[in-house]
């Protein structure tokens, strides 16, 4: 890293500066939303937690995020290898798709959900004939987090591997290894911090998205509702303490994330350096 030539009060101003924005944005909402939660005592803030709606609120929200992740994972990696090993027309196109949900407003995903499954939707019909229930159930749930989340893995990977290039591909297909063994050998190992960081990164947004999920799943209490929505409800009653308790959960997600993320870059960081220190 080439040091800074910038006099002193410069870098120890600008530090100031972005360490005064995180306390004011980051550090005082977290501590407001802690202190909250336990203004009641500890007890209720535990009964808020096991509270049962709340507790299927957490199922519900793993269970999305379980089913929302590993097929994010699996549309990412194709996205990745078709954007960056093929020339192909619409190329652009698949670009720009893979985008959307980054431009489209949360609720109107949920609306387009909404159109395409719902009672009275274009698929509607059929799925009343088959006694298939996807709009304010758990299926709906699980739809509107894929499609806000599918992203994230996908923009992780892409740059990473337009920067690598084919070099080490073509030369295991030059020394005769099939597909898979490419994929499996050489091409997953070396993306695997990237598609680590796009998991960590698909998996937080998932847990804790609200404006599609609220569209799709009708606040059906203990059954559609995720964590997001059941904050939602008991602010509505003014049943504050238990609502900040229980977004209490999504702040130690972040948390959790957070550290994730740092752990990714701290390991992705080392495996470079070994890389230069070997070259």
């Amino acid at each position: 890293m080439t040091p800074t030539t910038d006099p002193a009060w410069v870098r120890h101003g600008l530090t100031a500066l972005a360490l005064a924005f995180l306390a004011l944005f980051i550090g005082l909402p977290v501590a407001a939303v802690l202190s909250e939660a336990l203004s009641k005592g500890a007890g209720l803030y535990l009964a808020a937690l096991r509270d049962a709606d709340a507790v299927a609120a957490v199922k519900l929200t793993l269970l999305a995020a379980a089913i929302a992740v590993p097929l994010n994972a699996l549309f990412g990696l194709a996205a990745a290898w078709s954007v960056t090993r093929f020339r192909y027309r619409g190329k652009d196109l698949l670009l720009s798709l893979i985008d959307l949900p980054f431009g489209v407003s949360p609720v109107i995903a949920g609306m387009v959900m909404v159109l395409l499954f719902g009672s009275h939707g274009l698929l509607g019909p059929w799925l009343v004939a088959h006694d298939l229930q996807v709009i304010f159930a758990v299926p709906g749930i699980v739809l509107a987090t894929v499609f806000v989340t599918f992203p994230f893995v996908a923009r992780e990977l892409i740059p990473f591997m337009e920067a690598q290039g084919t070099e080490e591909e073509e030369a295991a297909l030059t020394l005769g290894a099939s597909g898979w063994q490419i994929l499996t050998r050489v091409t997953l190992p070396n993306v695997k911090w990237s598609l680590l960081y796009g998991l960590v990164l698909c998996n937080a947004r998932a847990m804790g998205e609200f404006g599609a999920v609220s569209v799709v799943s009708g606040h059906v209490r203990g059954v559609t509702n995720t964590v997001p929505l059941q904050v939602e409800i008991l602010y509505d009653e003014y049943n504050f303490a238990a609502a900040f308790a229980v977004a209490s959960l999504l702040l130690l997600l972040a948390l959790v994330t957070l550290a994730a993320k740092q752990l990714l870059e701290w390991k992705a960081g080392l495996r470079g350096a070994g890389h230069g220190s070997r070259s």
